[in-house]
């Protein structure tokens, strides 16, 4: 018996996907203030990630699909224009500035479940937790914004969960929206009082829960294109899966997404939704860029590993964390984009004191030939991201 349920096959979910993502625009184009604004806009937010092995995680991601960015472009939306505002998605990210009023809900939801979990036992331990949080907002006030490093505590601590309470605390008013970063030292967040940072939106009211869940689903169902309703609840992680799977219903019922069986690389069928227009915006792609390109491990293509392998047969797991003697790959795995499929990937390491590119690991996909024009194709996309990074030198395994 068949679906009635209008189906997309492998490839054209696939290029739904990358298409939805910026990755089928060209590359080439021109990379201005205005043109980076309208990319972060398209893809919702830019992960912002510390590790900095070749190059920082969101300056990868952006660096993808504009070969003329640079981070000074980023850091004028963040810090000089106030663009951008660094919040919490999944993680710590670069989103729209126009969009702070929908965090407001996640503020005060972050601030209770932050107070109910062990994170907070933990790093206040010995301490009395509100004392160290009101002191630190009251120097903030006083002085103006402030690092981790401004604050002095006694016992010394390492950088994570070692963190000393006063670290913590900063942590806690940010993600509870009381304290903004408005700019980095260094890679240090600097904080401040938001009300000092975004006037304008700090002063907006918060939404109501039945106009923030629209937003939440309506932008990310425009950002996707094909979604089950767990992707839709995990792509800004606002709202619940019961809360998505409930609007999807209504929004189908409305006409404004339709029901569909979604193929994946593996050849099985599966339920999804899709926006109402998938046919016309499919017709309307563009061919895939005509390169190899090396994606960030954060990559929104490549941020929901499931995903991923549905849609791509792309097995990936972010190793960094992982034992170095149990890692399958690397430490900060680049996977490879070649035109529209994911073909490979490789494990790099820049050594800034030398200027070297260093390639540890290549890897291609099952049933992927390393042909003179596909190795051809990665030493171009090796030479970019040299010379973004400011390497002299290419080392290849």
């Amino acid at each position: 018996m068949t679906s009635a349920l209008p189906r997309l096959s492998a490839p054209a979910a696939q290029r739904l996907l990358l298409g939805a993502q910026g990755l089928l625009d060209d590359p080439a184009r021109r990379a201005t203030a205005a043109s980076l604004q309208a990319l972060i806009e398209r893809l919702g937010f830019v992960q912002v990630d510390t590790i900095n092995v070749v190059a920082r995680a969101h300056d990868l991601t952006l660096f993808s699909r504009l070969d003329g960015y640079q981070p000074e472009q980023l850091r004028k939306l963040l810090e000089d224009k106030r663009n951008l505002f660094e919040g919490f998605t999944h993680d710590a990210s670069a989103i729209p500035t126009a969009w702070f009023p929908q965090w407001k809900p996640r503020f005060a939801r972050d601030q209770a479940r932050i107070h109910a979990h062990a994170w907070w036992q933990h790093h206040f331990r010995g301490t009395d937790g509100a004392r160290v949080v009101k002191d630190v907002k009251t120097r903030i006030e006083r002085e103006g914004p402030l690092k981790s490093s401004d604050f002095e505590h006694p016992e010394k601590r390492g950088p994570w969960w070692g963190w000393k309470p006063q670290k913590a605390a900063l942590d806690f008013l940010w993600r509870s929206g009381e304290l903004m970063i408005p700019r980095r030292e260094g890679f240090q967040k600097v904080y401040d009082l938001t009300e000092r940072v975004l006037p304008e939106h700090h002063a907006r009211p918060c939404p109501e829960p039945a106009e923030h869940l629209e937003w939440a689903c309506a932008t990310a169902a425009e950002r996707l294109w094909v979604f089950t309703p767990k992707e839709l609840a995990e792509f800004w992680a606002s709202i619940e899966a019961t809360e998505a799977k409930a609007w999807c219903a209504s929004a189908a019922k409305a006409g404004r997404i339709v029901p569909v069986e979604v193929a994946g690389a593996d050849g099985a069928s599966r339920p999804a939704f899709a926006v109402a227009d998938w046919e016309r915006r499919l017709a309307r792609l563009p061919e895939a860029p005509d390169r190899t390109r090396l994606l960030c491990p954060f990559d929104p293509i490549l941020r929901d590993r499931a995903r991923a392998l549905r849609r791509f047969g792309f097995d990936y797991r972010f190793e960094a964390f992982v034992p170095e003697p149990k890692r399958q790959y690397g430490y900060f795995v680049l996977p490879i984009l070649e035109g529209d499929r994911l073909v490979g990937r490789l494990d790099p390491k820049l050594h800034r004191d030398r200027g070297v590119l260093e390639i540890k690991g290549l890897w291609w996909e099952p049933g992927v030939k390393p042909t003179r024009a596909r190795k051809r194709a990665l030493d171009e996309a090796l030479e970019r991201l040299a010379g973004f990074v400011g390497a002299d030198e290419i080392l290849l395994p």
